[in-house]
């Protein structure tokens, strides 16, 4: 009966026999955690699409003006405020002035003041909030207090006092944005440092006689890069979105020079005749905002290790 068994058994099953070499072999390739990171934004639709939104937004505003031949000061009155067509592709304002041109040149001048001072923010923030958490006592306390004082005055109102004290122009806009935008920053790592300085590395590091410098930039704060990355994305749609408003109130860049506020500026005194003066801005604002946040978002995801499979 056994005989007749494993005669059926070796009709039915084939013996593949083993190898060792294959068994502990690692299945799937190691890679970084940056590159996992990569691997699953990428998987992301929604994010993916805000970035590559941003990326056109982005090239376009290198070689958008490039592609018509009119110059984004130069005034037609001849011109004024026709629609959209195969000659003006945006139309013209109420100077005669080309809106293709002047919407991907004020794409520059948005994308560079959120982009810089999101990253000076970032860069401020980073370094403050670094020191607080790692040395703690009398640093952190004088640091947080002084944070909770600035927090008590509504941040548009300290941009807009710095305006009128610095004057228009993308420099004195940026420094404006920096004065008080990078107290969210510090707050985060602060948070994020006070977490990880009682780790054994941090210990390992300061026995073998590492400095304080070194323990915060080498240690704590690349610990903290995605957390970083991520409200930085985040805070990126913030600054476009206070150049915007002071450019429409009459704060931001010097004219002829143009931005999406700007712009948006001028098309709402002429929206219930020429709409498309202030749609054309509106849209590109929006859109550049909704997708810096979707992208914050993805990376949001991407970067939490707790999601890593």
């Amino acid at each position: 009966m056994q005989n007749n068994v494993e005669e059926f058994s070796k009709e039915l099953f084939t013996h593949v026999g083993k190898n060792i070499s294959e068994m502990e072999a690692i299945v799937r390739p190691s890679i970084t955690y940056w590159q996992d990171a990569w691997r699953r934004l990428k998987q992301n639709k929604i994010a993916m699409l805000g970035l590559i939104i941003i990326i056109l937004y982005t090239i376009m505003a290198i070689v958008g003006p490039y592609m018509t031949p009119y110059d984004y000061r130069t005034t037609n009155p001849s011109e004024a405020d026709q629609p959209p067509s195969a000659k003006h592709w945006f139309g013209t304002d109420s100077l005669g002035r080309d809106l293709w041109e002047r919407t991907w040149m004020g794409a520059r001048v948005s994308l560079m003041i959120g982009f810089v001072a999101a990253l000076l923010n970032a860069f401020i923030g980073v370094i403050v909030g670094g020191i607080s958490g790692y040395f703690g006592g009398k640093v952190d306390m004088v640091i947080m207090r002084f944070i909770d004082v600035m927090y008590a005055i509504p941040y548009m109102i300290i941009v807009i006092l710095m305006m009128v004290v610095l004057g228009q122009g993308i420099v004195p806009l940026i420094l404006a944005l920096v004065v008080g935008g990078w107290l969210g920053m510090a707050r985060l790592v602060r948070g994020q440092v006070l977490q990880l300085k009682e780790q054994e590395f941090v210990l390992a590091a300061k026995v073998l006689g590492a400095s304080h410098a070194r323990i915060i930039f080498r240690h704590l704060i690349p610990n903290t890069l995605g957390v970083i990355l991520v409200n930085l994305t985040m805070s990126v749609p913030g600054a476009i979105f206070s150049e915007a408003f002071l450019s429409f109130i009459g704060l931001g860049v010097v004219p002829p020079q143009s931005s999406w506020g700007q712009l948006a500026a001028y098309g709402a005194q002429t929206f219930r005749i020429y709409p498309y003066q202030l749609f054309i801005p509106a849209f590109f604002i929006s859109t550049t905002m909704l997708s810096l946040n979707l992208l914050g978002d993805g990376l949001r995801d991407a970067l939490d290790p707790r999601l890593r499979s």
